[in-house]
């Protein structure tokens, strides 16, 4: 009995990631709904090692868009997009202003820390205009996952 050898290629590359997103309105429930969205994207890639902080940045990200970024009646996209071994997330809303990290945020107040989780746990983060409003952006070079 003689076997016979397939020549044909065979391709053992990794198909190359997408970019995923997702548009929220402007509710209460949309941060956790983002929140889930962006693990449930990680989960796909294989992005294991800074999921919890990409999560928790998701999460102060939505919330700035919902409080500060997105007016009555509308809403604000997720973005997440692979980068290089890494991670983008990118939050769209139509609201004016530039937000900033507090250079000394009032220890009594509750609120007004989201971004500077955000800079202490992502290893970039910034701000892009877009006709109307702008994009808040955090990246991660790596996730640990070695993939």
């Amino acid at each position: 009995m003689s076997t016979e050898r397939d020549h044909r290629h065979v391709n053992n590359e990794t198909p190359p990631l997408s970019p995923r997103e997702r548009f929220y309105r402007r509710e209460r429930r949309s941060v956790p709904a983002a929140r889930a969205f962006a693990h449930e994207v990680l989960a796909d890639w294989g992005v294991h090692g800074r999921a919890d902080d990409v999560a928790l940045c998701v999460s102060e990200l939505a919330t700035n868009a919902l409080v500060h970024g997105a007016p009555p009646g509308r809403g604000f996209l997720l973005r997440l997009l692979p980068s290089g071994d890494g991670v983008r997330v990118e939050v769209h809303d139509s609201g004016a202003g530039v937000p900033a990290v507090p250079q000394a945020p009032d220890r009594s107040n509750e609120s007004g820390r989201g971004l500077l989780l955000v800079s202490e746990l992502a290893d970039k983060w910034g701000v892009a205009d877009r006709a109307p409003g702008k994009v808040v952006w955090c990246e991660w070079a790596g996730d640990g996952s070695g993939r």
